[in-house]
């Protein structure tokens, strides 16, 4: 049975719909907490299969409130990379994961976005990735995938919605098991909320069942290029 490290920000955001998803194949997650009062991060991967960083709601990378952590992030996802164990970041997650990987990230205001991700990349996770498939993002700043990334996924504006970093790690600029209670507890534990969040609340509590639905083929996509599922 393959364990992952989950790497959270805040009590808000957790793996969400993806939980279910990795329950279903006996895949473990354990939380990684560095907010909690004493927690530490592991200093390497041992122990791991692979490794998810998750968003953090308004806390950023290179602007506003930045993360404590950021240094002690960045050292264990590079670790998981040198020892070919699969990221997958999510969020302010894929900026980190792509700054391990020797890109970076660019400043960007928090932002609440409800929109259609689109493929560009027919063969992106062996095939399964929808032609098209709804997102809500919630963060600050944007990634700014390494040289030699591949681009599967452009969101409504053309920047990358997911992108690979070789063939066995990935970044999701927006959350593809979203809760619309995640959003509703972000909102509520930080002072700043960006404009227009009832709105785009509304069209996430609509948006809901088809996040779900389109979850599926990615979550099989992605296992599968992961080797998450792989007997050792």
């Amino acid at each position: 049975m393959k364990t992952i490290a989950v790497l959270q920000h805040t009590d808000s955001e957790y793996l969400g719909l993806l939980e279910d998803h990795l329950e279903g194949r006996s895949i473990r997650f354990a939380y990684l907490r560095p907010f909690a009062p004493g927690a530490r991060l592991p200093a390497t991967a041992e122990g791991y299969d692979g490794l998810v960083i998750l968003g953090a709601g308004p806390r950023g990378v290179v602007s506003g409130d930045l993360l404590a952590s950021l240094g002690a992030e960045l050292r264990l996802a590079a670790d998981f990379l040198a020892r070919d164990l699969p990221v997958i970041g999510i969020g302010i997650g894929s900026a980190i994961l792509a700054l391990a990987a020797g890109g970076g990230a660019e400043e960007a205001p928090l932002r609440f976005v409800v929109g259609t991700a689109r493929l560009v990349d027919a063969g992106a996770l062996g095939g399964h990735l929808p032609e098209t498939w709804p997102y809500a993002l919630y963060m600050r700043d944007r990634p700014v995938p390494p040289t030699g990334a591949r681009i599967l996924a452009r969101d409504d504006e053309g920047a990358p919605a997911l992108f690979a970093v070789g063939a066995r790690s990935f970044g999701f600029l927006s959350h593809p098991g979203i809760k619309t209670g995640m959003v509703e507890d972000l909102i509520m534990e930080f002072d700043e909320v960006p404009e227009g969040t009832a709105e785009r609340l509304a069209e996430l509590r609509r948006m809901q069942p088809e996040i779900a639905a389109a979850l599926a083929p990615i979550m099989a996509g992605l296992i599968g290029a992961t080797g998450l599922m792989a007997t050792d």
